[in-house]
């Protein structure tokens, strides 16, 4: 199967800046809103993302039926690539997860739709040992030649031995971190090297990326997911622009005025990682829509305590 966009020799091209996870709108009906969704992809684009992932937690890949899957990443990656501006925007990577065959035909949408790479999240609710794993990331790999970037969290959580079994296959170009044990993120870094496998990204993608990046760039991970660009690029933008810059006091000044009391409010209510970042949005006019069960949106005084932290982030990012 021929791919819509190469990548360089098949593999994922090098990552930079912020990694943007757009939301999908949904409308008064409850219906995925292309318009909107192309303009928050643009928007993200125009701010200088990185690589735009479409699709995935944050775009709530759980709540999508097929249909859907297929329209929103159809609408994110036109217009990922319609607004690509060269050396900022260099990859557009769609999700794909939960049942084996379902991830399979999100993988076979997903690359005729022009997607660059897969971010494989993990397999539906059941518990699997290590073998099931990797042969869970193999059989997606079958259904594309697109590289694949392998989300070690939940119940897809790696060892060692099983990175090293991935990377046996070229196919298999990032490991995406949401489980937090830096050392074991370590090995997994080393192991790749002991393999040759320089090519292969590793990122960071626990929750607020940025309240953990300085202790996974020591360990030789310098790219990390950011949900807070999907809102306040603004914000985003000014701690990764003090994180390349070694900026401690811009940095410092961040996360303890905005990235610590969003964690607080995020830790509030279960899957607020996601519906925060749609209420941000809808505080500043993009009409995003709620989340679909079973996440659920924040209550009157959770928005205002999130539109009081954005202003935070704001003043200090300018």
């Amino acid at each position: 199967m021929s791919r819509s966009v190469p990548a360089d020799d098949g593999l994922l091209p090098p990552l930079t800046r912020a990694l943007f996870f757009p939301v999908t709108p949904f409308d008064e009906h409850d219906r995925v809103d292309e318009d909107v969704l192309a303009r928050h992809v643009a928007d993200g684009v125009e701010a200088g993302a990185g690589a735009t992932f479409v699709a995935c937690g944050t775009g709530e890949f759980h709540a999508l039926s097929v249909d859907e899957y297929r329209t929103v990443v159809r609408a994110g990656i036109d217009a990922a690539r319609r607004t690509r501006r060269v050396g900022r925007l260099t990859a557009a990577v769609a999700g794909v997860g939960g049942p084996v065959g379902h991830a399979r035909q999100c993988a076979r949408l997903a690359q005729d739709a022009g997607a660059e790479a897969l971010l494989v999240m993990p397999p539906y609710l059941v518990a699997a040992p290590q073998s099931g794993i990797v042969r869970y990331v193999e059989a997606v790999a079958e259904a594309t030649d697109l590289p694949l970037i392998a989300y070690h969290r939940a119940n897809a959580r790696l060892t060692e031995e099983s990175v090293l079994r991935l990377l046996d296959s070229p196919q298999v170009a990032g490991i995406k971190d949401g489980v937090g044990d830096v050392a074991l993120m370590q090995r997994f870094v080393l192991a790749a090297r002991r393999l040759g496998r320089d090519d292969v990204q590793f990122f960071n993608g626990l929750l607020t990326a940025e309240s953990s990046q300085l202790a996974y760039r020591a360990i030789g991970v310098p790219l990390y997911s950011s949900a807070t660009f999907a809102m306040a690029p603004t914000i985003a933008n000014a701690f990764y622009d003090a994180y390349m810059t070694d900026d401690a006091t811009t940095q410092q000044e961040l996360l303890d005025g905005f990235f610590t009391p969003l964690v607080r409010l995020r830790d509030e209510t279960p899957g607020f990682a996601v519906s925060l970042i749609k209420a941000g949005l809808r505080l500043r006019g993009m009409p995003v829509g709620s989340v679909r069960a079973p996440l659920v949106d924040p209550s009157p005084a959770q928005a205002a305590a999130l539109a009081r932290i954005l202003a935070r982030g704001e003043e200090i990012a300018a």
